[in-house]
């Protein structure tokens, strides 16, 4: 009788461990730890992935494409991208699926201070432009612009300046600066005075980043995928609702984010981008496929890629939440 019960015991403890063994699941980001991405920081604190069976990593980032190569290259199983490089690594041949709509709304824009009279796409020609990589979502929408007024990119001076570097245009090493919603403010706190700011929803609202992966991936691994996006909903649901309390955990999470005020700012900035009427009325993650449908036939228009896409077989919503 003994024996038995020290094999129940065994047994018992074997099956609590097997229940607590955690999927491995690893994100290649666009940037480093920032503030406004504290709901996938949070995870040590909140445990959103390790309540759906998911052992979260993250691999950091110089935009949107290098996400993908490192997703591509092994060191990730999904990509945290922008449909900018999902188009442009779809052009060159790679087998992608897009999962989830992250930020539906565009949060892309060129500032420049007022002084340098910037105000429309077709007052950079001759300009020296600063973006965050030449991999990054920054560059991209920086061309998008450019093409919708007939300029190359050849009619502009390009310079890397770094994530969310306001400091070369504050000190007129540059013009201007291809940024994000989330970097003007930070730029602002910095120094950048009066500025001209040319949002590009104003010329194509497409979304600013989406999850990406493999079809491989796709096909083989949907339970995990579902557990992953579920996580991801969960998460980016507690941000909407306590940036308060995602400020705070950026403080000690975030690169960037000793200043719990300005982690407040930022996370409330991000968490617009988060929703659209699309998101309010079929839930967050959900695509608008006639928006990206538009924005990868403007891409080929402009002569930003050369194959036509087809964003119904590219782009899928079987795996967001319901």
């Amino acid at each position: 009788m003994k024996f038995l019960g020290i094999l129940t015991a065994l047994s018992l403890t074997a099956s609590i461990a097997q229940a607590q063994k955690l999927d491995s699941f690893t994100v290649a980001g666009w940037s480093k730890p920032i503030s406004e991405i504290t709901n996938l920081l949070a995870e040590p604190d909140k445990g959103f992935f390790k309540a759906r069976g998911i052992k979260l990593g993250y691999v950091p980032g110089t935009g949107g494409g290098s996400a993908i190569r490192n997703m591509l290259t092994g060191k990730a199983d999904v990509a945290f991208t922008d449909p900018a490089s999902f188009y442009q690594a779809l052009d060159k041949g790679e087998k992608l699926v897009a999962i989830y709509n992250i930020y539906p709304q565009n949060v892309f824009n060129v500032v420049s201070p007022k002084d340098r009279n910037i105000t429309k796409p077709s007052d950079l020609k001759g300009k020296k432009i600063g973006v965050y990589s030449l991999s990054s979502g920054t560059r991209q929408n920086l061309q998008v612009l450019l093409h919708q007024v007939g300029l190359k990119e050849s009619d502009v001076t390009i310079q890397v300046t770094g994530l969310l570097n306001f400091a070369p245009v504050i000190q007129g090493q540059v013009d201007a600066t291809a940024a994000t919603d989330t970097g003007l403010f930070v730029g602002k706190l910095k120094g950048l005075k009066e500025v001209n700011v040319i949002e590009v929803r104003d010329y194509l609202n497409v979304p600013s980043d989406m999850f990406v992966v493999t079809e491989k991936t796709y096909q083989t691994k949907k339970p995990l995928l579902k557990r992953f996006l579920a996580a991801y909903r969960d998460s980016a649901a507690w941000m909407i609702k306590n940036p308060k309390e995602a400020a705070k955990i950026a403080k000690k999470r975030a690169i960037n984010g000793r200043n719990e005020a300005i982690n407040l700012e930022i996370i409330k900035i991000r968490n617009i981008s988060s929703v659209s009427p699309t998101t309010a009325k079929k839930g967050l993650g959900a695509f608008d496929l006639d928006l990206l449908q538009k924005g990868a036939n403007t891409f080929k228009q402009l002569g930003l890629i050369k194959k036509d896409i087809d964003i119904s077989s590219v782009v899928k919503s079987d795996l967001i939440p319901k």
